[in-house]
């Protein structure tokens, strides 16, 4: 089997193919057949048995081959009943013919098609000089590069060496091997040729290194972008980048560059090639991080109000163990502060010699010094982000003490305190732009009157709080405490008040005045008033902290809070687990500077959103998710686990969390042991109806486990999502890197007309509209402003229409041309290209551009083939000219619409009290009302309509 010997070059596909297997024969009628096939040992054909037919007609000839299609992208399987139980990476199909018929099959494993696919197009692309490559396999550029390092290790020049030293050698080469499996892979080869000596020819070198280093499905890749060549040029590079990687602006230079720095051999880096061991590297790198580099630095608007931002956040920062005894450390700081927290927690209480401290009250036998604490926080406070950071301070100390704390802070922090007395003609907070290098203290303060020199106020002890809740005879009062002036006005625009309702919040709360909740609370809150919590945090900072009762110091999901729009949400640094990953990987994105900017539905004045919603999000595009695992590299055993040995069998789960609608989980098939280089081949796709609000976890489990089953994690937000071949950098338990330890995966993200289960042509055909969903507007009970909504009605519709019709025109061209739905345009203009090439490779359309649209006309008469996709292609092209050319008037309608309903919206209330709306009954009309400029503000053109219009040239030039 190939999971026995790797796949390492064209040769080992053909050796594959001639000795045969089984595969299964899918037919139009539904029916699926088993059947043996093999290649001819003169590889002039393909066969299979057993068949009806006469044995010279049970055969395909490789000169009447057309095009190999990878996956289910033929009518034969989009049209077979049983073609949601077939999988689409196990699927492959034989065009043949002039009328490009289909030969439609299904191996049993993706490794196998694979091979099937790599080996056949090969034959194709060589067809004139089949038998050459066999015998010139020793001259690959690889083996040249082999045989240089081979012969540079030589110094006695006798075309042998030690083992030991050919073992040393292949470890500098690739690192990542272990010395043990280097020497068994020696002795196989050795006991294979029947040998006594451990003496290493250079034959022998170069078939281990081979064995050894060639990852199956990269060689695979290699072979179908370098249109079956065992290198890249510097064009196949080029259109790979683009195509696929979704690289803008490359560059013939830039492409060489990339092979001058990754490829190995001297005569590759000198001709411009890129071969196998090179185009791994390259892969590895950092340039192919599934992480977007852009989100490396800051990207995003730091000029909004500071309660527009999720903001990174640490409860109980003093402590690296658990909250009942762990002791007070200040690493816990630095730790908190390098990792970009921009919220930082300190329980201040009176220490002895007038000096305050810091301590876990479960554990006094440990302390730290006030001082010693913000002298640590003063140094680190923006070595990992230059915005604003927040102290959280709990306040225990008696008066004296209180006015201690004030000296030292300003003492030490000095200007970088935020003292600026909030603006009362202002409505919202500073922007963390403005409040860069800035230090603000969040607490309690006295009222305003400068006579008052201390007072008491609530404590801010929310454990206690808590605890004084839930006991026998809690009587509702809050416990009270003495704060001096002096502290109170160091608190400037994060002011701690108590939240009472939202009715009265709304009505009453400053800007700058701030609330906490306690975990359970903001629990109950989110899912009783889900729209008034998302509402309310437009404008205030809410700040959620982990229960009481957690007294392991475990975390909470802080998933379900910035759902609601909650910017402080304190998480245990010290406890590392899923929702330590959540928050980590969150906070990635935007440079890791600890300021993420919420999404613009939860930002905007007017806009509806729910945190439970259960569906399509108003005014917001759903995508579809496509991810393939394809491989898994260097994956540890469990750290806990107790089996002896080091064998895994190694699964990854995919999970999906944002907002309930987007939650999900699957998970890939279970390869048995293999910790090295596991093959999964699997294919998801997600449904992601808010991807701003969407992150992707992968997780690597073993599911022959005893004790642990965790290998690793990488938690990534969708916006920092890199489409194409990525590698994805697994991270350990406690959240660290871990070396060499990957898995190898494909991302491609699309409109969700342009993903999915294609459907059936005549189904989709003769529904047509009829399944076409339209966000409807609501009523609201006010005729006059109802009356002005329902003017937006049809162009809303139009625009629906307009976008629905250019999608499902880029699907059929997609199906015609046999790609899958996640294909870029690029890739769709590549493959047409290819099909309207005639036999003597003269093109049979030209180009005419027609008021700057790229129209393709026939040269004389073509096949029924090539008109059905010319067909295709014209109506993509009259769409894309209908929608471009009428979306500004029906954009500029909808807008128009939008605009005078929102000159309702400061008289809303009093419109509705008018009518007799009260209560509820005005809620809802406020609701429905938000809802609808909600619907009207986002009418945007596909993104692979944008990619054809403005990338015109490039059809010239495919």
């Amino acid at each position: 089997m190939p999971s026995e010997k790797k796949i390492s070059s064209a040769s080992d596909c053909i050796s594959f193919m001639q000795a045969g297997c089984e595969l299964k024969k899918v037919r139009p009628n539904s029916r699926i057949y088993n059947r043996f096939f093999t290649l001819d040992t003169d590889l002039q054909a393909l066969r299979w048995e057993p068949s009806k037919k006469d044995l010279e007609k049970a055969k395909l000839d490789i000169s009447a081959i057309k095009e190999i299609r990878l996956g289910k992208n033929t009518e034969t399987f989009r049209n077979n009943g049983l073609a949601d139980q077939i999988c689409e990476d196990c699927a492959f199909s034989i065009l043949h013919g002039e009328n490009y018929e289909s030969l439609d099959l299904v191996a049993n494993s993706a490794d196998v098609a694979n091979i099937w696919v790599s080996g056949l197009r090969y034959l194709v692309s060589r067809s004139k000089q089949p038998l050459d490559f066999i015998e010139g396999n020793r001259n690959t550029p690889r083996f040249m590069w082999l045989k240089t390092v081979f012969e540079a290790a030589d110094v006695d020049g006798n075309g042998i060496m030690l083992e030991d030293t050919s073992v040393e050698l292949i470890k500098q080469l690739n690192p990542t091997l272990k010395e043990s499996k280097i020497r068994l892979k020696f002795k196989e080869i050795q006991k294979s040729k029947e040998k006594l000596t451990t003496r290493v020819t250079e034959e022998e070198f170069c078939e281990a290194f081979c064995e050894l280093c060639t990852r199956p499905e990269v060689y695979f890749l290699l072979v179908q972008i370098s249109k079956n060549k065992e290198y890249l040029d510097a064009n196949d590079l080029m259109l790979f980048l683009e195509a696929e990687q979704g690289v803008a602006h490359i560059t013939e230079d830039m492409c060489l560059d990339i092979i001058r720095r990754y490829e190995l051999s001297e005569d590759g880096r000198q001709k411009g090639f890129l071969a196998i061991d090179g185009f791994t590297q390259y892969l590895l790198s950092p340039e192919c991080d599934i992480f977007d580099p852009e989100q490396k630095k800051v990207a995003q608007d730091m000029t909004q109000p500071l309660s527009h931002y999720y903001i990174n956040a640490s409860h109980n920062t003093y402590l690296i163990e658990d909250q009942f005894r762990g002791p007070a450390d200040i690493n816990g700081y630095v730790r908190a502060l390098k990792m970009g927290c921009r919220s930082i927690e300190l329980d201040v209480s009176d220490g002895s010699d007038n000096e305050p401290i810091l301590c876990n009250r479960n554990n006094v036998t440990t302390h730290l010094s006030f001082r010693s604490v913000i002298e640590v926080i003063n140094k680190f406070a923006f070595v990992a982000s230059e915005y604003p950071l927040i102290l959280c301070l709990g306040n225990h100390c008696s008066l004296p003490q209180q006015k201690v704390m004030v000296q030292q802070m300003k003492k030490v922090f000095g200007n970088k305190l935020y003292t600026e007395a909030p603006l009362p003609s202002e409505t919202y907070l500073p922007s963390p732009e403005k409040l860069k290098r800035m230090i603000i203290v969040k607490g309690k303060k006295l009222p305003s009157d400068p006579d008052v020199l201390e007072g008491e106020v609530t404590d801010e002890d929310e454990e206690a709080e808590m605890s004084r809740r839930l006991s026998v005879d809690y009587n509702g009062e809050q416990k009270q405490i003495w704060l001096c002036r002096e502290l109170s006005d160091l608190v400037s625009i994060c002011k701690s008040v108590q939240y009472r309702d939202f009715e009265l919040s709304m009505k009453s709360q400053n800007y700058w005045e701030m609330c906490s909740f306690s975990e359970t609370e903001a629990s109950r809150i989110a899912n009783e008033y889900p729209e008034d919590f998302v509402n309310y945090n437009k404008k205030f900072l809410s700040r959620i902290y982990p229960s009481a009762m957690r007294i392991d110091s475990s975390n909470l999901n802080p998933q379900d809070f910035w759902n609601c729009g909650c910017q402080i949400v304190a998480m245990n640094f010290q406890t590392p687990g899923p929702m330590m990953d959540l928050h980590t990987g969150w906070f990635l994105q935007n440079g890791g500077c600890g300021y993420v900017l919420r999404p613009s539905i939860m930002r905007d004045e007017v806009s509806y959103f729910s945190a439970n919603t259960k569906g399509i999000v108003p005014g917001v595009s759903p995508l579809a998710l496509h991810i393939k695992i394809i491989s898994g590299q260097n994956f540890p055993k469990p750290k806990g686990a107790c089996a002896k040995g080091d064998v895994i069998d190694p699964y990854v789960c995919i999970e999906i969390h944002g907002i309930p609608a987007d939650c999900s989980e699957q998970r890939t098939k279970t390869v048995q042991q293999n910790s090295d280089n596991p093959i999964f081949d699997e294919t998801f796709e997600f449904q992601v109806n808010l991807p701003e609000l969407a992150m992707i976890r992968f997780v690597v489990l073993d599911d022959d486990y005893i004790g642990d089953e965790f290998i690793g994690q990488y938690t990534i937000p969708f916006e920092c999502l890199q489409p194409g071949y990525r590698h994805v950098p697994l991270r350990s338990f406690v959240g660290d890197i871990m070396e060499h330890v990957t898995l190898f995966v494909h991302i491609a993200i699309t409109n969700r007309s342009g993903g999915g289960k294609p459907q059936k042509r005549s189904l989709s055909v003769r529904m047509g509209k009829k399944v076409r969903e339209y966000t409807m507007l609501r009523n609201i009970g006010l005729k006059t402003i109802d009356d002005i909504f329902k003017i937006a009605v049809h162009p809303l519709r139009e625009a629906i229409d307009m976008r629905e019709n250019m999608q499902n025109a880029i699907v059929s061209i997609k199906e015609l041309c046999g790609l899958p739905p996640i294909a870029s345009l690029k890739q769709c203009l590549l493959t047409l290209s290819s099909r309207l090439i005639t036999s003597d490779n003269t093109p049979s359309v030209s180009l005419v551009m027609k008021d700057n649209f790229p129209y393709l006309e026939p040269l004389g008469a073509v096949p029924d083939v090539q008109k059905k996709m010319l067909a295709a292609y014209d109506l993509m092209i009259q769409e894309s000219r209908f929608l471009i050319e009428m979306a500004d008037t029906i954009q500029e309608k909808i807008v128009q619409c939008q605009k005078a309903g929102m000159e309702f919206h400061e008289e809303l209330h009093n419109l509705g009290a008018k009518e007799g709306l009260k209560g509820r009954k005005l809620n809802k009309a406020t609701e429905s009302f938000a809802w609808n400029i909600t619907v009207l503000k986002v009418n945007e053109i596909p993104r692979d309509l944008l990619c054809l219009y403005y990338s015109s040239p490039h059809v010239s030039k495919v």
